[in-house]
């Protein structure tokens, strides 16, 4: 029979009531952590691979709408050809889009010219907003037409006016679009991700020109570079208010 000692019986009693190294709570939360790192990093990962996905869905959109621009610009180029070589006019399709400006104030004028301005949202002077023209809305210019400046914009404009004075209307404030993520918690449910798909939505006044129009704050355009020949007198009678038609796009390079 073994029988030991006392000193070893003290030894062994010592070893079964030795602490840890590292202590319990310590070590609960160093696995907290650890899983709480591996959770973050899968998450990560997980929005590293869709953001690449939306990459690769953008450009592909930005591609095809280049494509449909340019062929929409031949098209023109096409049948004003073929009219010609006929001996006939190409009349090309009535306009559907239209930028206004807002050139004077209102001081002493009638509380309707007032209401239409405040309708097309032309609350300051250079302020400037997309308009889909139809009757209703050529009434509307025509009523106010003393008091703002308007015509037909081209793709370029359209382009240069959203990447460099584009803003959205997000939760009641002005905030600058620099991310397309912004687009895509707005407009995200009408399939409008990103910057190319408003220019597209806006420049072919789809079907969401209106709900995407209105998301665009107002464009607080620079005083002209060169300044104004008379904001009293009509484009026509070589003054600045009115319809200019094409001819706006030269005052936009210069207010942009």
């Amino acid at each position: 029979m073994l029988v030991r000692s006392f000193p070893a019986l003290i030894m062994a009693e010592k070893e079964a009531k030795k602490v840890p190294s590292v202590p319990e709570s310590l070590l609960k939360k160093r696995q907290a952590y650890a899983a709480l790192k591996a959770k973050r990093q899968k998450k990560i990962l997980a929005i590293k691979k869709f953001r690449k996905a939306q990459r690769k869905l953008i450009y592909a959109r930005a591609q095809a709408y280049h494509k449909e621009y340019r062929h929409m610009y031949r098209q023109e180029i096409r049948m004003a050809r073929m009219a010609r070589k006929a001996g006939n006019y190409y009349v090309p399709a009535e306009p559907k889009l239209a930028f206004v400006i807002r050139i004077r104030g209102t001081n002493g004028v009638s509380p309707k010219v007032r209401k239409v301005l405040q309708l097309l949202r032309l609350r300051q002077i250079f302020n400037g907003t997309f308009v889909k023209l139809n009757k209703a809305s050529i009434n509307m210019l025509r009523i106010v037409e003393p008091y703002i400046a308007w015509g037909y914009p081209n793709l370029k404009s359209v382009h240069e006016l959203i990447y460099k004075r584009g803003y959205g209307k997000i939760n009641k404030q002005r905030i600058a679009l620099t991310d397309n993520s912004l687009i895509q918690k707005r407009l995200g449910k009408l399939g409008i991700i990103c910057m190319e798909d408003v220019i597209h939505e806006i420049y072919t006044v789809g079907k969401n020109f209106k709900v995407v129009n209105n998301f665009l704050w107002p464009f607080k355009l620079s005083s002209p570079r060169g300044g104004m020949k008379k904001k009293t007198i009509h484009f026509v009678e070589g003054g600045d208010a009115g319809n200019r038609e094409d001819q706006i796009n030269r005052l936009i390079r210069r207010m942009n």
